[in-house]
């Protein structure tokens, strides 16, 4: 076990990701049924569905994070953020009690997305995954995507670089991922993504509608961790997404940069505030201009 006070080392963090992520994933491949699993709540909207196993799957990620580390914070998607069996509440803004940094321990916490790309799992599609990153004093610092009907693992540190691997962590010969780098903006493949809510959609519709002519050809996958994770691998060469949340991209917005893209927000703001885009730097810069010139940021 790692003692909750100690300095983490990326690279000890990551290996608790990919393990978490793999066997989660494994399960939620196993235990999906020959029909659709039952739908046991929505969420946003009637098309923003939760499953059964989403809950299963982010409960068994929290217990495989605390087995190592009892006292880190874990944020998922379903559950919100959990303090530690060990640990204490979160720390933030509105707790000065709990200094982290160079004035108290590092604080780690982990952002689980148990299951993304809901509806695809439903129906039967390829492109679903679980993330699962780590972030040292609010900087992701490991992420790790397992996508089991590709037989894949993505992973990275900061610093560290980014690879392919397979499932269980460790079970292939690790790739490492490099971006696609001059490709201008006509001829680039884009990701992109839709929200839930019919007004988003439209005009998440009316921006794709005036992007689609001016690039080679837009993919919607279906889940944004897979989405950045292409990136990173170059099997697309840009991604943007309108309406994310931060366990949607923690871990693929981390392997996307150490594979070389930039992964920002529009007009300056954070990835996420509120749209992602990654790509190499000067498709970036390019889909970044045309996407501010849309409005793609605007209200919906």
């Amino acid at each position: 076990m790692i003692a909750p006070g100690d300095p983490p080392a990326p690279g000890d963090l990551l290996a608790i990701a990919c393990s978490a992520a793999c066997e989660a994933g494994e399960m939620l491949a196993e235990r999906r049924p020959a029909g659709r699993p039952e739908v046991v709540a929505v969420k946003s909207s009637p098309t923003d569905v939760v499953t059964e196993l989403d809950r299963t799957a982010e409960d068994l990620i929290r217990q495989r994070i605390w087995e190592r580390r009892p006292g880190d914070a874990v944020l998922g998607e379903e559950e919100g953020e959990v303090a530690g069996p060990a640990g204490r509440p979160a720390a933030g803004p509105d707790r000065p009690d709990r200094p982290d940094g160079p004035d108290g321990p590092a604080r780690v916490r982990w952002i689980v997305d148990p299951l993304d790309g809901t509806v695809n799992y439903l129906y039967g599609l390829a492109d679903w995954a679980v993330s699962v990153a780590a972030e040292v004093n609010s900087e992701v610092v490991a992420g790790a995507v397992a996508v089991p009907r590709l037989g894949a693992l993505f992973a990275a540190t900061a610093g560290g670089g980014a690879w392919r691997d397979s499932c269980p962590a460790g079970g292939g010969q690790p790739v490492r991922l490099r971006c696609n780098t001059g490709v201008p903006l006509s001829r680039a493949l884009v990701a992109t993504g839709f929200g839930y809510e019919a007004e988003v959609r439209r005009e998440q519709g009316r921006v794709v509608g005036a992007l689609l002519p001016r690039v080679r050809d837009i993919r919607r996958g279906g889940s944004a961790a897979v989405d950045l994770c292409s990136v990173a691998a170059g099997t697309v060469d840009a991604y943007y997404e309108r309406g994310v949340h931060l366990w949607d991209i923690a871990a693929g917005a981390l392997i996307a940069r150490e594979a070389g893209a930039e992964v920002t927000g529009l007009r300056g703001r954070s990835p996420a505030d509120p749209v992602i885009l990654a790509a190499a730097p000067g498709l970036r810069a390019e889909l970044h201009d045309v996407l501010a010139e849309l409005g793609a940021d605007g209200p919906a």
